[in-house]
Formats: C-alpha cells, structure tokens, sequence
C-alpha cells in the first residue's frame, strides 16, 4: 500500500521545489536559501557532511570560499562596499541540494526547475515583444542575465539531446535549443552568444566526432542557421555596428565604450595582480583599487572611466578572483572548472559537461560570470540533478 509522505518530507519536496522556482527572483534567495538548509538539517545532512566533502567538485567550491574568507584579513571589512564577492559562497548551495535529493524528490525538484525557466523565459518574451525592452523588469532581471539563462538552456537542451537513445526525444531537444538561440540573437549579450554557439559546435564534435560527415552536417547547418537568426535579428546587427564604433573609439584613445572599459579594467587587472601575486590585494578590494589606481596609471589614461559606468567588477572570473587572493585564488578556481567538469562526465553526461563547463569558462573570460546571482544556481542545479541520477543508477 502506498503511504503518505510525512510532513517532513513533504517540508523537504516543498523546499527543493521552492529554491528551483525562487532564485529567479534575487530577493527571494535569502527564505528559500535558508528553507533549503533547514530542510538538509531536517534530514540529516550534517552526519552526511562527510561524504559531500568527498566530492571533487564540493572540495574545489569549500576551497574557493575558504580563501575568500583568509583574504578578508588583509582586505574589505565585512560592513563595508558592495561585498559582491559573497555571491561565490551561492556555490555552497550545492551542497545541501545534492544530499536531499533522491529518486522520490527528484520529479519534484526538476518538475520546480522546468517550471520556473518556463516562466522567466516567457516573461522576458512577452517583455521584448509587448515593450520593446530587453531582460525581465518584474524580476530585475537584466538582460546578460536573460541572455545567459537562454544560452544555459539551449547548452542543456543540446547535452541531452546527445545523450538521448530516443530520436523523437533529441530531435524536440534540439528543436528547443534552436528556439533558445534563436531568442538569444534578440539579445544584446553579444558574448555569451558567441560562447554559447562556440559550446553548442563542441558538443556536437564530442558527439559525432566519430562520424564526420554526420558532424560537417550539424556544423554547416548551425551556421546557415546562426547565419538567418542574425539577418532577422536588428539587435544582432545593432551590435556588430556598436563593436564597429567601440573599434574606432579605441583608436583615437578613447576608453569609454563597452569594448574599452573592458580592455581598460583587464589591464589594470593584470598591473595589480602582477604587482602581489601571491596574495593579491585581499577579498573585497579589487573595485576601490581600480579607482585608485586610475587616476595616475599610465598617466591617467583611464582616471573618467568611472564616470561612464560605476565600478563593479573586472569583467572577467580570472582576473576577479586573481585581484582578491592571488594566484592561489585563481588556481582554485582552475581546480572548480575541472571538478565541475568531472562531475558531468562521472554521471555518464560528459558531452553535457563540456558544453556547461566551456560556457562557463568562457563567459568568464568576459564578464564575472560566477557572480551573476542566477546563473550558478542554475548550472548547480542541473550538476546536482545530474550527481544524483548518477548516485541513485549505482555508477560510481
């Protein structure tokens, strides 16, 4: 006879459904984020603790946040700036969220996953074509956040399509990864398509690299494809002249365009992490040295800048990282990308992997990826629900 779930179990499913649907909404974080804890405790987590910490994946994100913690005793004091840098320690989530799930709670917490991207990406449809605005206002969502959800997806869609045995079911998965990309190009998140296409073409090689006429196919066809989505698409061609003029504003030396700011931070980036590689110059301080740096490198060549956008981050996970701790930081980092990967190809999802990772590492090489506050919930959802698939098939 079946048996009713008790009410702690029912708190349990309420909780992992409640995180997979709420993340999208930031401010939501802190009462699913504390529910989703309460729940491990509720089940036993920290007797299970130990075995967490046996994984790879778990060790390289407790290591990160470790060093982010030591280099706050020669960097920011906790009550002052932004503190952008604990968004790293949303990679923790993985931990409580990969212990909870089973194969009774498992429909659960993927059914709240499907249904809260369903949701978003409606939202930011209805948005882009009711008012014209890219992103998601009601979530505050912006619209690199927006871009890189629908490259996230199309990256997922085509990972397991590559791993389906059934051809209905990768030819709809696939069908939806084309739509994706297809509502990318109405983006103006020009490198995360670019990197989301690049892990696309990747995944079909790892795929069909055995067969190369079937991977010349898919790879022609993906690009007579991009070819029309960009035709289509006026915010794609907006870019590509935008990138026309960042070029021209550099060469009369000037840095006040998305290209420039880019290329400004990243020098400066590497001056100070050149300047104290072993250290760096300590958690929360890479922003206040930029401004300060600013007004006499290079004889004040990039001291108006902050002016055109207010200082945040540097653009990109490596030098991020390297600005607070150092090599050392940046070397956890490397160990994350590749127990992350792991992760993927242990579950028996290793093309899925290569797709999720070289999206992540590569969309880090433009922006602070793993600070946008949705996208590492997202991807450690998907690694979670891949772990432990592969935990409950016995696939040790």
């Amino acid at each position: 006879m079946r048996t009713f779930p008790s009410w702690q179990e029912l708190f349990i499913r309420f909780a992992l459904v409640f995180v997979c649907i709420a993340f999208w909404r930031g401010d939501l974080n802190i009462y699913s984020f504390s529910l989703l804890v309460i729940a491990w405790l509720m089940d036993g987590g920290l007797r299970r603790l130990y075995q967490a910490l046996k994984l790879p994946l778990v060790q390289a994100i407790v290591l990160l946040c470790a060093l982010l913690l030591i280099g706050l005793s020669w960097g920011e004091l906790p009550d002052n700036g932004r503190m952008k840098w604990l968004k790293y320690f949303i990679l923790l989530i993985l931990i409580p969220l990969y212990s909870l799930l089973n194969k009774a709670r498992m429909p659960w917490a993927i059914g709240g996953l499907v249904t809260g991207y369903l949701i978003v990406l409606a939202l930011g449809i209805y948005q882009r074509l009711v008012t014209g605005e890219q992103g998601i206002a009601l979530l505050n969502m912006s619209y690199l956040s927006f871009s890189a959800m629908l490259g996230t997806g199309a990256i997922a869609a085509v990972g397991l399509a590559c791993a389906s045995r059934s051809a209905v079911t990768a030819g709809a998965l696939w069908i939806a990864a084309l739509a994706l990309i297809f509502i990318q190009f109405h983006q103006s998140g020009r490198a995360l398509l670019l990197v989301a296409l690049i892990a696309i073409v990747l995944q079909a090689y790892l795929r069909f690299r055995i067969d190369l006429r079937k991977f010349a196919g898919i790879f022609i066809a993906l690009l007579i494809v991009a070819g029309i989505f960009a035709y289509s698409s006026p915010v794609f061609q907006e870019r590509l002249l935008l990138i026309k003029n960042d070029i021209a504003s550099l060469q009369q030396g000037h840095y006040n365009s998305s290209l420039g700011y880019r290329l400004a931070m990243w020098d400066v980036g590497l001056h100070a992490i050149a300047e104290r590689p072993l250290t760096g110059y300590g958690t929360g301080m890479p922003g206040r040295y930029f401004d300060t740096t600013i007004q006499t490198y290079k004889g004040g060549l990039y001291k108006d800048l902050p002016v055109f956008q207010k200082t945040s981050h540097y653009h990109n996970d490596w030098i991020e990282i390297g600005m607070h701790v150092g090599i050392s930081g940046m070397l956890a980092l490397l160990f994350l990308y590749w127990a992350w990967y792991q992760a993927f190809k242990r579950s028996g999802l290793g093309v899925l992997g290569a797709g999720l990772v070289t999206y992540i590492v590569l969309a880090g090489m433009t922006d602070a990826f793993l600070i946008f506050s949705r996208m590492p919930v997202l991807l450690l959802t998907i690694t979670a629900f891949a772990m432990s698939y592969h935990k409950q098939n016995n696939r040790v």
